[in-house]
């Protein structure tokens, strides 16, 4: 039996090394590809924030296991410790005695093989094979190779591909841009998401996607409004537009659930609902839709509060609280009586504008004769006695 054997960080695993695997495998056919991330690795540090190796293991599996023949081992994991190839390779041995194992690896790693801990086993024990797509340093790589069959015996074997388009580092960088999605499998971006790993921001396009099936295609409507204009209000009074469309994103994200749904979503996370919030369950979809971002797209605390208190106002907001509050109540697909003076308050004197909302909710609840919020009256009161009435 052929064995290929795929090792490293992964920090994280990536599309480029999926296609490593798709590529290797088309070209040596193994019967068996085993994808094989380290504890710590021997040579290097990780970078300070990365995941610890049982997430990076699951990432892994998110990121292999789709495709045919490919298994991902814990093996290095479990051993604990730096994570040697020596030690791995002893253990695939007593395991696959009589097998043939072939280790995948890059051109910059021949050029220093000979620094590896027991590399002579290694090549005793190993076929390498050698990614490489060969320019100006091919004499060098050829050399090294030719050098270690000469003195080891080695067994070499060139597969000429593509580079990949990143690194993982690379990646890292771009995730705490809003970037790099697009060189992610899909449910690996969301466990980075869900935990904000590698300081990770998330991607507006990405969101966006993500929340169509959440809702009513009338209420995207009105989402898509909220994220405009939020992004036009954080960008008037100095708050970061990104993080506000992120909130608008998400503002009413649990909406879609009626009351009993909601309420069994309080429950599940243990949100304690007040007797006026069970009377006027239009206020719930702020409660749980703010536990709901932080636990599935992991967002800030200051998100949550923003997504938490987009109903009922507070006293002193912060500004991106009022950002969302207000983009709510004025984004484009609004047409109440009295949109337009809201609209221009809104850029001219924000504080003013929270007191004229606030003073509309009031009447608006008032005259549907539902169960006013305290915060609501609170909050207006806050406003007004800034002298904003």
């Amino acid at each position: 039996m052929k064995i290929a054997v795929f090792g490293g960080s992964f920090n994280p695993p990536h599309l480029g090394h999926r296609s490593v695997v798709e590529m290797v495998s088309e070209h040596i056919r193994p019967d068996l590809f085993l994808i094989i991330p380290d504890n710590v690795p021997p040579h290097k540090e990780l970078e300070e924030g990365s995941p610890d190796s049982s997430t990076r293991l699951r990432m892994c599996i998110d990121n292999f296991s789709e495709l045919p023949g490919v298994q991902v081992s814990d093996m290095e994991i479990q051993r604990e410790g730096r994570s040697y190839t020596a030690d791995t390779v002893k253990a695939l041995r007593d395991r696959y005695p009589t097998d043939t194992l072939m280790f995948v690896m890059g051109t910059d790693m021949l050029l220093s093989f000979e620094e590896w801990y027991h590399f002579e086993y290694l090549l005793k024990e190993l076929e390498l094979i050698v990614l490489s797509r060969f320019d100006n340093d091919d004499d060098q790589i050829l050399g090294k190779a030719q050098a270690l069959k000469d003195q080891y015996n080695a067994v070499i074997h060139f597969i000429d591909v593509p580079p990949m388009p990143m690194s993982s580092s690379q990646i890292r960088a771009l995730l705490k841009e809003r970037k790099g999605n697009d060189l992610l499998n899909d449910s690996v971006y969301t466990d980075i998401i869900r935990a904000r790993l590698y300081s990770a921001q998330i991607n507006l396009s990405w969101l966006e996607k993500k929340i169509v099936p959440l809702h009513k295609p009338k209420r995207l409507r009105h989402v898509y409004g909220v994220r405009e204009e939020a992004s036009r209000l954080a960008d008037r009074w100095g708050v970061d537009p990104q993080t506000a469309e992120e909130a608008g994103l998400l503002h009413d994200v649990t909406k879609k659930l009626d009351t009993d749904g909601q309420l069994l979503l309080a429950d599940k996370y243990g949100i304690i609902i007040s007797d006026s919030e069970r009377e006027n369950p239009k206020l719930l979809h702020a409660i749980t839709g703010s536990e709901y971002a932080r636990r599935e797209f992991g967002v800030s605390q200051e998100v949550c509060d923003a997504i938490r208190w987009h109903t009922t106002g507070r006293p002193e907001m912060t500004m991106l609280e009022k950002v969302i509050y207000l983009a709510d109540c004025i984004e484009p697909n609004r047409t109440y009586p009295g949109v337009e003076d809201l609209r221009a308050a809104c850029y001219d004197d924000i504080d003013k504008a929270m007191c004229i909302a606030l003073k509309m909710s009031i009447n608006v609840v008032r005259e549907r004769g539902d169960v006013l919020h305290a915060a609501t009256l609170e909050a207006y009161e806050w406003y007004r006695r800034k002298g904003h009435s």
